[in-house]
């Protein structure tokens, strides 16, 4: 079928995070517009994270083997950044098999998603003086699971109620 088109990618992220937050108690709502640099905003236990979702089927994937990089356009990353956003503000990325055949197996008792997410907060990140794009680094360990998600939504809590959260994406 040849390499997925820009918005299939973008739906299978969307999807992908969609079934994760399920798993781990969220709700998701997507943004018709993305005029804030947010595709999807998760609540649970009414704390709010906000994520742009990527997806790629050639990652960077750096020399320790252990960190994928992405891009991000420098718009999106200083939106995400801001310290008075309500919700934190996350990358999650996407990776996908090259053929688009190859991103979902379908049979009468199971449908499998063969891709995987990883994430990158955002949220506090330094100003930074590029005038394009940021390298965003997002380490394997940082998977968008369940567990994942969990971190998430602690980050958000802890920046919301207690202090010290220190600076800096992760």
């Amino acid at each position: 079928m040849g390499d997925p088109e820009t918005w299939q990618q973008e739906q299978i992220s969307l999807a992908y995070l969609s079934a994760i937050a399920t798993q781990a108690g969220a709700t998701s709502a997507q943004w018709n517009v993305d005029k804030d640099g947010v595709d999807v905003t998760l609540q649970r236990d009414y704390i709010d994270v906000a994520f742009q979702m990527k997806c790629t089927f050639s990652p960077t994937l750096l020399a320790d083997g252990d960190t994928y990089a992405f891009d991000l356009d420098m718009r999106t990353y200083d939106i995400l950044r801001r310290q008075n956003r309500s919700s934190a503000g996350f990358l999650g990325l996407v990776v996908v098999p090259r053929e688009l055949d190859g991103w979902l197996e379908h049979d009468d008792e199971s449908l499998l998603m063969r891709c995987t997410g990883y994430y990158a907060r955002i949220q506090d990140a330094p100003a930074l003086s590029n005038k394009e794009t940021t390298r965003i680094h997002l380490p394997k360990k940082q998977r968008l699971d369940r567990a994942g998600l969990d971190e998430v939504f602690t980050y958000a809590f802890d920046r919301l109620f207690k202090s010290g959260t220190g600076e800096g994406a992760s």
